[in-house]
């Protein structure tokens, strides 16, 4: 019998396996899926020679985490590749706002497209300089973030904690307005923005723009050398030189709970493996509450909460097999690693008005990976990978386009959707079309089946407005913290908090909870909350 379960392989579930290994602990990591990864995989799907990341692709977030950081997976053979600039957004006169891995030429190319804006992107640098080693802390750690709390209110003072609170919790729009005066820096921080669910007037929505973009300006948005599946292969190599292992093609039907608490898992096949300490669950909110664990077992005000979960957009995704690079108007958005397509902030704000209505856009907002640029080794001589993702509604109510898309999403609606995506890439390269060998769709069911914790393409684990967020993820009982009302049972998935983005953080969480409950004292003290969580209290 092994020390820990965990359920899931995705780059939580194997940032958790990791760091109870480091602890001592024996881990199996058992996957439903034929190879381990979860959403970080890579594949020859769209063409034989060249190679396709097939979820995620470029990894701010996993260069700029301390939990990755600490791994070190450098020394087990992950190799991370810059493209020549980290990101762009061509306009559609041809000018474009471009984030260079140096502040002062990212500031030069936004002072061309307005006056005093270069300054403004340097006094935001300053500030992400002043407190971003902190904000990274805290964002990336337990909650709620005491230490590294302390240390940013320390550096900010009151007023400056004030006036910091007030600038992530507004809309992009609004900060926009507000410290730029041409289009280059609003649409650098509004795009980044919308990787995740979050529309130009949303609240909180600076807070993921400003983030993703610092990070690109400090550490870029690298890739790994070969494929998104180096990253996973890292993982897994660190894992068993550790003593864990990662057994693929073996589902999980549900959590054993006896006595009382998690003490392993029944497999789809039937067997039961044993769990002594603790079992972790890299697998959504909704997967687990009432899916693994059956009602029987929870709070009933935790079957209330779960129905009021709100899932993040869904995602249409292409990735092509190019003869050459993309024929692009703008040099910028040539050297960029990531580029990202909309003709404005009020082209943002109609298309995000759209998903909200449940309505296909008509004119979507593209974010693009150039592969090959970024890593050579990803197609032959001369040639590139590239793909786009854009975000389409989890119900669809209606097309805004012309082609009377359902969200059945057959092989009619499908080539529809792409062939629209192809158009406004065309718009910004002419001849991009040219350049296609081939081309592969994958559709927000496709994401769904390639990965269960994908709900139809819903890439960060449930939605990142601030109601589903911090202390209220993935529900409000839930107070931020991994553990579950199942003593033994840790929800280690991107529904937990810090949510979406390949960090680790949340499996990093999951386990320190586990080591701490197996501490010394950690049967005696119960932090705050979690005694009337498990009591089915949730704030009842």
């Amino acid at each position: 019998m092994n020390d820990a379960i965990v359920i899931g392989s995705g780059p939580n579930g194997l940032v958790a396996a990791n760091v109870l290994a480091d602890a001592g602990w024996s881990v199996d990591v058992l996957e439903a899926q034929p190879e381990p990864g979860g959403g970080v995989r890579s594949d020859r799907g769209a063409h034989p020679d060249f190679v396709s990341d097939v979820c995620s692709a470029f990894y701010p977030m996993g260069v700029a985490s301390p939990v990755m950081r600490a791994l070190e997976l450098e020394r087990y053979g992950l190799r991370w590749r810059h493209a020549p600039t980290v990101l762009a957004h061509p306009l559609p006169d041809g000018r474009c706002a471009v984030l260079e891995h140096d502040v002062h030429r990212t500031a030069e190319s936004l002072e061309e497209l307005g006056a005093g804006d270069g300054e403004a992107w340097r006094r935001l640098y300053r500030r992400w300089e002043h407190i971003g080693d902190d904000l990274l802390a805290a964002l990336f750690g337990p909650f709620p973030p005491l230490r590294a709390g302390a240390a940013m209110a320390a550096r900010l003072r009151t007023a400056g904690m004030a006036r910091m609170l007030r600038f992530l919790l507004s809309p992009v729009r609004r900060v926009g307005e507000e410290e730029f005066s041409g289009p280059g820096g609003p649409l650098l921080l509004a795009g980044a923005a919308l990787h995740t669910d979050l529309s130009p007037e949303a609240t909180g929505g600076t807070a993921f723009g400003w983030l993703l973009t610092m990070i690109g300006q400090q550490y870029g948005w690298p890739v790994p050398e070969g494929g998104a599946g180096e990253l996973t292969r890292a993982l897994v190599r660190r894992l068993e030189a550790r003593g864990g292992r990662v057994h693929c093609g073996t589902p999980v039907a549900s959590v054993v709970v006896a006595g009382g608490r998690a003490a392993g898992v029944r497999t789809a096949s039937g067997e039961t493996v044993r769990a002594g300490r603790a079992v972790l669950a890299d697998v959504s909110a909704p997967a687990l509450y009432g899916g693994l664990v059956g009602w029987e077992h929870l709070p009933s005000a935790l079957h209330a909460d779960m129905r009021r979960f709100q899932w993040d957009l869904a995602t249409f995704k292409v990735d092509w097999a190019l003869s050459g690079p993309i024929p692009w108007s703008s040099s910028g958005a040539a050297r960029a690693g990531t580029v990202h397509l909309a003709a404005g902030m009020d082209a943002l704000t109609g298309c995000c008005a759209e998903l909200t209505l449940g309505r296909v856009p008509g004119e979507p907002f593209v974010l693009l990976g150039q592969m090959s640029t970024a890593d050579p080794n990803r197609s032959p001589s001369g040639t590139e990978s590239v793909w786009a993702y854009t975000h389409v509604p989890q119900r669809v109510t209606g097309d805004a386009g012309p082609d009377g898309i359902t969200g059945v999403w057959d092989e009619r609606e499908s080539t529809a959707m792409a062939d629209r995506m192809e158009r406004l890439i065309e718009r910004y390269a002419p001849g991009f079309r040219d350049r296609v060998i081939d081309r592969r769709i994958i559709t927000p069911s496709a994401f769904q089946r390639h990965n269960a914790n994908l709900h139809n393409g819903a890439l960060n684990g449930g939605t990142s407005a601030p109601h589903q967020q911090l202390v209220f993820r993935p529900v409000p009982g839930a107070l931020g913290r991994p553990e579950t009302p199942v003593p033994g049972l840790y929800l280690a998935s991107a529904s937990a908090h810090p949510g979406g983005g390949v960090h680790g953080a949340c499996g990093a969480n999951a386990a320190r909870a586990a080591l701490r409950s197996n501490g010394p004292l950690g049967r005696l003290v119960t932090r705050p909350g979690l005694a009337a969580l498990r009591r089915g209290g949730y704030g009842a």
